[in-house]
């Protein structure tokens, strides 16, 4: 080494130095004290120990420092005694191969030897027999052509024994092996006896094939063998198809014919006859059937229709399409090649006219199946059993789906669909027409026990509440009922369910329109023609009774307050129904509920003063008011008209909060009978006295001058659902024809005081019923200024005299 290279390389070995001293200073001050580094300084590490902690601390940490040595140790002699292992191990391996490569050396040797022994003999072997190789090949020939000869003047014998031994494939496989040859030499005289022979001998063997496929016992099996052999030996593709077709369709026809004798009428006489018969000897006559015409069920039906019909369509279509479509292109393939022609053009052909005769065979059979399983589903409209008749269709469906897959260019599924929503369509109108019919049953129910109650003298005995309770449960618990019956259409485990029909159109505009909102409709529009006026019907005349009409009206309210919205919210829920798809508005519903029940109940209101309007005007016509005595007591009418405002105060407050009444001046607020007398006493001579004793003032200005400083009362005004406000537009219609009924009579003195008596009578009871007393004064107050203008001689009776007789009254 030079001088040169000396000095570079100790400057290189400086640098490298300063480098590392470098580096590791950087490293020193951050692993010093680390015992797991590799420049851990145990004395600096000691010296910080000493001055962090105490005795107590030191010790702690020199015997985990000891814990962790002995555990480090033991890690240590397990790691190196695994490693020794495996050394071993490793080297015991590396022998055993050193000494199997030696002896596959050896073996190699000998291989290379006789592989080299076995080429020198092939080439010994080779050139020895290299001048006779010609005359060998050409012997072969010569011996093969001879058995093919051989085979041939034996065919015509060989096909007479599998004729008699009725063994036809084996002849048809004679035949097709020996075909071309025979056609190809049949100018030679030889040749063109033996292919006579072999043409008489193949006729007779298609004359058995035909009649075996042409007997209608015949299994599948064997009719796709004749077919198969008839293919191959050159019948028409086109009228075996014909033939094949034909003989599946008697069989079709016989499995249509047994569906189609379930629907006949002869059939329903028959089943008729039996039920009768069984049912006389059982001896029980409650368990008679809705629908007693059908010997089978729906589901049943679907059944024998699957096991039968379509699983013998399914055994015609697989064997065709594997007999006609599939193996007619490689059967005239294979002709072609026997023939040395080119018919791949006639093969398509061939193939495309079997494809289409299925197609349209398979779909005239699936259209009479469809009629008669339509036909059949026709009984199932008013099915209490709707969870059969799902499974039926379910079932019909899936069935349909592998006739499908067997026949893909036949649109089987359109037809199934059909079917399907159909029967669905055609349940959901069931069932709207059957929720209408339980809803006037139930209306016809209420109205029965409302007339028992009425006709036994016991109505106020009905409990209207529990009454309404009833019949809103009852309605609510069909609807419920009907909504689980119709949503198994859209089970998750039903087949059919997936179609888009039952995704969007069916619960939409079937279930919810179709169902629950036309039944809502339909519960209004019923409602509602309660409120019409009442008509003449063979003589007698149709009107509901007040306390229908007040039922029908706490109905409405219900449905209204939370019926109406449950009920749409349950659909929703069930049938996932979202805001978009909706159709008609809850609110819109619960608006037409409700206006239903406010009319329902001002035609309560009007029917109730109607009635007691009716017993006023009697008393007040039929009366000579002119000539009436002195009065004594007070007339049995008005305690009648008290009793009647009674009860309707309890028949509307057995459905109806009390509601507000205005507030009362301190006298009225207590309701004792002779704080009532005092007040009616100071009224009586503050208003009707005066009209008695100012003779001398003209009576018509007196009235008139009384009105303007009343308030004027609507008598037909709004009625709010309350009990209060009933009662108010009773009373009032009641005074009002009164009033209008004093107006057309005329009144001697005897006659106003009795209307003078019958008016402070009515003012004492029926204050309490009103929402404001004030108006039972301004209308008895008017009732008694017309008495007053249309009486002869105006003499007023002593208030206390009217107490009196009051009192007694």
């Amino acid at each position: 080494m030079s001088e040169s290279e000396n000095t570079d390389q100790q400057r290189r070995t400086h640098k490298n130095d300063k480098l590392k001293m470098y580096y590791q200073s950087q490293e020193a001050g951050a692993s010093a004290l680390d015992i797991d580094g590799s420049k851990f300084q145990a004395d600096d590490f000691i010296r910080k120990l000493k001055q962090e902690k105490n005795l107590e601390e030191l010790m702690d940490t020199e015997h985990d420092m000891v814990r962790q040595i002995r555990t480090l140790d033991s890690e240590m002699q397990t790691l190196v005694y695994e490693n020794y292992n495996k050394f071993i191990s490793a080297t015991d391996t590396i022998r055993t191969m050193k000494r199997d490569f030696h002896k596959m050396e050896d073996e190699m040797e000998k291989l290379t030897i006789n592989v080299s022994s076995v080429s020198n003999l092939s080439a010994e072997i080779n050139d020895a027999m290299h001048t006779n190789r010609q005359k060998i090949q050409k012997l072969s020939g010569v011996h093969s052509l001879l058995k093919k000869l051989q085979f041939l003047f034996e065919l015509p014998t060989r096909l007479n024994r599998c004729l008699e031994t009725k063994s036809y494939a084996a002849a048809v496989t004679y035949y097709t092996r020996t075909r071309s040859v025979l056609t190809r030499y049949q100018h030679m005289e030889s040749f063109s006896g033996i292919q006579k022979d072999c043409v008489e001998i193949m006729d007779k063997v298609i004359a058995k094939l035909k009649q075996v496929f042409h007997d209608k016992d015949s299994t599948p099996h064997q009719l796709a063998q004749c077919v198969e052999l008839l293919l191959r030996v050159g019948e028409p593709a086109e009228s075996l198809c014909d033939d094949y077709l034909d003989h599946t369709k008697v069989k079709l026809n016989e499995d249509l014919q047994v569906l189609e004798s379930y629907l006949s009428n002869e059939y329903i006489v028959r089943r008729t006859l039996n039920f009768d018969e069984n049912r006389s000897l059982d001896g029980n006559e409650d368990q008679k059937e809705d629908n007693p015409q059908l010997l089978i069920d729906v589901l049943e039906f679907v059944d024998r229709g699957s096991n039968g019909f379509l699983s013998n369509l399914s055994l015609t279509i697989a064997p065709y399409e594997n007999l006609f479509v599939s193996q007619t292109k490689l059967l005239s393939q294979s002709f072609a090649i026997e023939t040395n022609q080119i018919s791949t053009d006639i093969s398509s052909s061939l193939s495309k006219v079997a494809a289409d005769k299925l197609s349209t065979f398979a779909d005239e059979q699936l259209q009479q199946y469809f009629t008669l399983v339509g036909k059949r589903l026709t009984y199932e409209k008013a099915t209490n059993d709707n969870a059969l008749l799902v499974r039926s269709l379910d079932r019909f469906y899936r069935r349909l789906q592998a006739t499908k897959n067997l026949l893909p260019s036949i649109d089987v599924m359109t037809a199934s669909c059909e079917i399907v929503t159909s029967s669905a369509k055609s349940r959901c109108e069931h069932y709207s027409v059957a929720l209408q019919q339980f809803f006037t049953a139930c209306l016809t129910d209420a109205r029965h026990v409302i007339a028992s109650a009425k006709s036994t003298s016991k109505q106020s005995s009905v409990n209207m509440l529990e009454l309404v309770n009833t019949t809103a449960s009852s309605i609510l618990n069909q609807v419920k009922s009907v909504l689980a019956d119709v949503q198994l259409f859209t089970a998750q485990d039903i087949n059919f369910s997936s179609l888009p029909f039952f995704r969007r159109e069916f619960p939409c505009k079937w279930v919810r329109e179709g169902v629950i909102v036309n039944f809502i409709r339909y519960l209004c529009k019923t409602m509602a023609t309660f409120c019409d006026p009442p008509r003449l019907i063979s003589g007698k005349t149709t009107a509901a009774s007040p306390a229908l009409l007040l039922l029908l009206s706490r109905v409405c309210k219900d449905f209204q307050l939370s019926t109406v919205a449950y009920i749409l919210t349950l659909t929703d829920e069930q049938f996932g129904i979202s805001d978009r798809d909706k159709v008609t508005s809850g609110t819109e519903l619960t608006a037409q509920v409700g206006e239903v029940a406010q009319k329902l109940l001002e035609t309560y209101v009007k029917q109730c003063g109607q009635s007691v309007s009716r017993m006023l005007r009697t008393s007040v016509e039929t009366r000579d008011w002119a000539r009436s005595v002195e009065p004594r007591q007070v007339r049995a009418v008005m305690r009648r008209v008290v009793e009647e405002i009674s009860h309707i105060d309890a028949q509307v407050g057995s459905l109806y909060e009390e509601g507000l009444r205005k507030s009362h001046s301190s006298d009225s607020s207590r309701r004792n009978y002779h704080q009532v007398a005092s007040i009616s006493r100071q009224r009586e001579r503050g208003r009707w006295g005066n009209y008695a004793q100012s003779s001398n003032l003209d009576n018509s200005l007196m009235s008139n001058i009384q009105k303007l400083f009343s308030e004027r009362v609507d008598v037909f005004g709004p009625v709010e659902f309350s009990r209060m406000s009933v009662l108010t537009g009773v009373v009032k219609i009641a005074l009002k024809t009164f009033l209008e009924c004093v107006r057309l009579r005329t009144f001697g003195k005897f006659g106003l005081q009795q209307l003078q008596v019958d008016s402070y009578y009515l003012q004492m009871y029926l204050w309490k019923f009103v929402s404001d007393e004030n108006i039972i004064s301004f209308m008895l107050d008017e009732v008694m200024a017309s008495g007053i203008h249309r009486c002869i001689d105006p003499v007023r009776m002593e208030q206390s005299v009217i107490e009196v007789i009051c009192e007694r009254g």
